[in-house]
């Protein structure tokens, strides 16, 4: 049996998707419960930047269904580190902060590095040994997003299978794309998305992805962000893919599962004139395409 594929976009709150996804008139206190109920997952960019109480966490587990998973970035200062003390306390300071109120919702934890950390095994093992398998009793599952050169060499997979844990693998072309098949689950971030596009990509791209990840779910768990580019279509292609793999958000049936996919079929680029994508206004937002985060 293939094993789970989740898929979603990265946060809940963005001003375009108040007119590209959100129903017209949606409070922002009711965002996260309108979009887990069309997702799988989501990714907390917010907690890069900053720290949250556990009480907050909780409150996001409650508003989201049952089989639905929060992937958390962690904190911007946790992966600077140059000691293995340095490191230690910076980790323990992010997954002490009260993730765990998540509880069966926690999904994969993202470290991401800056561009300017290059492959070092020394380095990375010392990081990698630092990352505790469990935290009040819940399994944590560590990915490293690396956007610096090397990486692509045995040491580095055989570091991250020694560990437990995994390499993000970034559609962009400013970055590596890595992939890493030691570990039991595997993180996408998929980071082109245009404008011009209905559905972000192309009926042919998104059926590249799907292709992927099916691929990949034989033997993995799976988790699939859409992230930046033209942010304001993310919520369509992660729907998109979601049709493609057929799978039921849990709006409709409550626990994400893998299921036969189903054709699917989409439009071309949304042009002046609106068009409705599962209930939600989708046109074409006078917005640039954001930064990469």
């Amino acid at each position: 049996m293939a094993h789970p594929v989740r898929v979603g976009v990265g946060g809940w709150s963005f001003e375009p998707w108040d007119e590209t996804f959100y129903p017209a008139g949606l409070s922002k206190a009711k965002q996260l419960s309108y979009m887990s109920g069309k997702m799988t997952a989501l990714e907390v960019n917010a907690t890069y930047y900053s720290s949250f109480k556990p009480d907050t966490f909780a409150k996001w587990a409650e508003t989201a269904p049952d089989g639905f998973v929060f992937s958390l970035k962690a904190h911007r200062f946790s992966t600077v580190r140059k000691t293995k003390e340095d490191m230690k306390k910076s980790v323990d300071l992010f997954l002490g902060q009260g993730i765990t109120a998540l509880k069966d919702k926690l999904g994969p934890i993202n470290w991401q590095f800056p561009g300017t950390r290059k492959f070092d095994a020394d380095y990375f093992n010392t990081f990698l040994s630092v990352l505790p398998k469990e935290k009040d009793r819940l399994p944590l599952r560590h990915a490293l997003e690396v956007r610096g050169s090397g990486f692509d060499v045995p040491e580095f997979y055989d570091l991250l299978t020694k560990h437990g844990a995994t390499v993000v693998y970034a559609e962009d072309d400013a970055f590596p794309k890595l992939r890493h098949e030691g570990s039991s689950f595997a993180v996408a971030r998929l980071m082109q998305s245009q404008s011009d596009e209905a559905a972000g990509y192309s009926a042919a791209e998104i059926g590249r992805f799907a292709k992927l990840v099916t691929n990949w779910s034989r033997n993995q768990d799976v988790f699939v962000f859409f992230i930046s580019g033209a942010k304001e279509r993310n919520p369509a292609a992660a729907m998109a893919l979601q049709d493609k793999l057929g799978i039921s958000p849990p709006d409709e049936v409550g626990a994400p599962v893998a299921t036969k996919a189903k054709p699917l079929k989409l439009k071309a680029a949304a042009p002046k004139a609106a068009k409705k994508i599962e209930g939600t206004m989708l046109i074409t937002p006078r917005v640039a395409a954001k930064k990469k985060k």
